[in-house]
């Protein structure tokens, strides 16, 4: 047994999953066609392939889910025997606006996350949405251009306060974009999509477009946190970032000085949110790049005055960074990520890095001084199905314990305000980067494969009675 640290009485235990890779019913009651639904199948090592439409003889992960549309009131209940005191999940924008550009909402849409979330509440789960999650509407991409095009910001914001006006009665917690800054591996088409529905550009246009792009969801950001605090003064709006600690590589002070810049790269983002306004270095690194980033006179107030309630952040992994020999210590994330010799990787090459969740928080809290949410944490493995129905995953137990551990010291023995910790996915889901249900990560086990094939009958795994007894002595035994 291992023994952690006992949790303030209020602390949100929980899970968190994404609207496209659990829901399914992927065009049902109105829903629209959203940038996940146009994404094939990949798999380990093999990135998934974007479509200009959706093909009749494509394998679409995401047009399937676990058909959570259906059975999400079995899954809660699961949840509730589990313990979990709060779920995160998103509003696919596409069942609210299915184009994205429409002048009234979709209410079968607004129907069914009306049913969800008092179902949710019902089963003793406090909501946690997010408003964007990696699913904006394909519309918005092929017509407008995504995020470059300023129109974005109003069509987010109207969607914002359509669920806002909707739901702030009974969700208190909120996000704006989920993990924003994911964008620095510009380089890799796939985040830019995801991300800020980027596709179709010319390839030295790439990192001008990310910021611009992330300019206007900033600014997208801050106005729907406006609109949420006017409509429900309780309501409390996040950003969400990846937060992947970048160590140097080596004790050389260049490498420590690159690893600086790598960490100010990664996360300006949050500086935006939390602070209000762009770093002196970056607005540098525009200049010496010669980057056009276009902005509104009115906003730098905007931002200013709409910084966010707290920071939700995922957490997975870390890397390392060496020097560029660069004086503009710009980072390039595909080309400078290093591994560190200290730490073992996931099948997928994740590295295992507990230690870097306490370090993490302490980084964020010094920087920003918001309340803190974990809202996604957790480890991708292959499980087994046993023919008497068991998962015994003492993997995912062994992951869980050092960095719940890690995360509780950060809270008992530093002093950081935080809300809650949502492990990712608390049920098993399609992975958002290959696809695949064979990369698993939910304390339930969902009996489909890959191609969507099997009984959807859902299995406790070894781990689901593990979280259960932590969440019941709110997270002292480990």
């Amino acid at each position: 047994m291992t023994t952690g640290y006992k949790m303030p009485q209020d602390f949100l235990w929980g899970g968190a999953v994404a609207a496209h890779q659990l829901e399914g019913a992927w065009n049902v009651d109105g829903k629209g066609v959203s940038i996940a639904d146009v994404m094939l199948a990949g798999k380990n090592g093999v990135k998934r392939v974007v479509t200009d439409t959706v093909l009749p003889d494509g394998n679409y992960p995401n047009h399937r889910g676990i058909d959570f549309y259906h059975s999400f009131p079995q899954d809660f209940a699961l949840m509730k025997e589990l313990g979990m005191k709060a779920f995160r999940t998103s509003i696919a924008w596409t069942r609210i606006f299915p184009n994205g550009d429409e002048e009234t909402p979709n209410e079968a849409g607004l129907a069914f996350y009306d049913n969800m979330i008092d179902t949710m509440i019902d089963n003793g789960l406090e909501p946690v949405i997010t408003l964007s999650h990696f699913e904006m509407p394909y519309r918005l991409v092929t017509e407008y251009g995504g995020w470059r095009n300023r129109k974005m910001i109003d069509f987010f914001t109207k969607f914002a306060r359509v669920v806002f006006e909707r739901y702030g009665d009974r969700v208190k917690y909120w996000m704006t974009f989920n993990e924003i800054n994911n964008q620095t591996s510009w380089m890799d088409s796939h985040p830019m999509l995801q991300n800020s529905g980027l596709k179709d550009y010319p390839a030295e246009q790439a990192q001008e477009l990310m910021y611009q792009a992330s300019h206007h969801e900033l600014v997208a950001s801050a106005l729907a946190t406006k609109i949420a605090h006017e409509i429900n003064p309780n309501i409390m709006v996040g950003d969400m970032i990846a937060m992947n600690p970048v160590y140097p590589a080596t004790s050389n002070p260049e490498d420590i000085l690159m690893a600086q810049r790598a960490m100010q790269t990664r996360y300006y983002w949050g500086d935006v949110h939390a602070l209000g306004e762009y770093p002196n270095w970056l607005l540098k690194f525009w200049s010496h790049k010669g980057f056009d980033i276009k902005m509104a006179p009115e906003d730098a107030k905007i931002l200013k005055e709409n910084t966010v309630d707290y920071v939700a952040f995922s957490y997975y992994m870390s890397w390392t960074v060496s020097a560029t020999g660069d004086d503009y210590l710009e980072y390039d994330e595909e080309a400078n990520h290093g591994d560190n010799p200290y730490l073992k990787q996931s099948d997928w090459g994740w590295q295992i890095d507990p230690t870097g969740v306490r370090y993490a928080m302490n980084w964020m809290w010094d920087r920003w001084h918001k309340k803190m949410m974990i809202v996604e944490n957790g480890f991708g493995a292959y499980d087994k199905l046993t023919s008497s129905g068991e998962i015994h995953d003492q993997y995912r137990i062994d992951y869980f314990k050092g960095h719940i551990k890690s995360m509780e010291q950060a809270v008992a023995l530093d002093g950081i305000p935080l809300i809650g910790y949502m492990p990712w996915s608390g049920i098993d889901i399609v992975s958002a980067s290959t696809g695949e249900m064979a990369k698993r990560y939910g304390f339930i086990y969902v009996d489909l494969d890959d191609m969507g094939q099997g009984t959807g009958k859902r299995y406790k795994k070894d781990s689901f009675d593990w979280y259960q007894n932590v969440i019941a002595t709110n997270g002292e035994v480990l």
